[in-house]
């Protein structure tokens, strides 16, 4: 596992504890404690990510984020707390966290979440997005099922795809979807939504390996048929 991380946590056993165990797995982590070190840092060096405490002396972690958005706009971040609320979930979302880990979490399990990450933003910058039998293509937004089906794609229907193929094999809130893909959570976007997934399943029908699944009163699952690995 590879990536520098700036981890920003004011418990300084439980920030010890995670910087040792992601530089024994790989890692470069540097670790502060305040709001006021963390933004310091990010002046003078570069991160593939940062690991935020929500909780933090001087500004908590949503300030601090919009803070160094000014100055690092395209700096990718998750949030580390002990709040579990939705409407400080969603928030965090909004302001574009790659994920939201619940305190007390197992720190192998950040490690996989942290590489999966930066796996994921790694791969988004190159020009093609592959799952198996469907490629997403960047440079001209068209969506290619085993090499034969062309579509081309909407910005909306485009955000979507990408969405749905960075994140195989795992639930996906609707909430989680809207507020990523649409910037808003409400009656009318869920609407929306659901024309795009009526959409997405015909596509999909059309693909040997990928099918998109409904979770019951949560959302939906991208998931791989019979095993196939990617």
């Amino acid at each position: 596992m590879k990536g520098k991380l700036l981890l920003i946590e004011d418990d300084q056993d439980l920030g010890q504890e995670v910087k040792n165990y992601l530089n024994a797995v790989g890692f470069t982590t540097q670790l502060v404690p305040s709001s006021f070190g963390a933004l310091e840092y990010c002046k003078a060096n570069d991160y593939d990510l940062l690991l935020v405490d929500i909780h933090l002396p001087g500004k908590d972690g949503f300030e601090l984020i919009e803070s160094i958005r000014k100055i690092k706009p395209h700096l990718h971040f998750l949030f580390l707390t002990a709040r579990n609320q939705k409407t400080s979930r969603l928030k965090g979302l909004k302001l574009g966290a790659a994920d939201y880990i619940t305190k007390p979490f197992d720190v192998e399990e950040l490690a996989w979440r942290i590489h999966n990450i930066l796996n994921r933003y790694q791969g988004s910058t190159r020009d093609e997005l592959k799952v198996c039998d469907v490629y997403l293509r960047n440079n001209t937004m068209e969506l290619v099922i085993d090499d034969s089906k062309v579509y081309k794609l909407t910005a909306r229907e485009f955000e979507l795809w990408k969405y749905l193929l960075e994140h195989v094999e795992q639930v996906l809130k609707r909430e989680d979807i809207l507020i990523s893909v649409w910037g808003d959570n409400d009656y009318f976007l869920g609407r929306s939504l659901d024309v795009f997934i009526s959409r997405i399943r015909k596509i999909l029908q059309h693909s040997q390996f990928l099918t998109l699944e409904t979770v019951f009163k949560v959302g939906f699952i991208l998931k791989q048929k019979n095993g196939h690995v990617r």
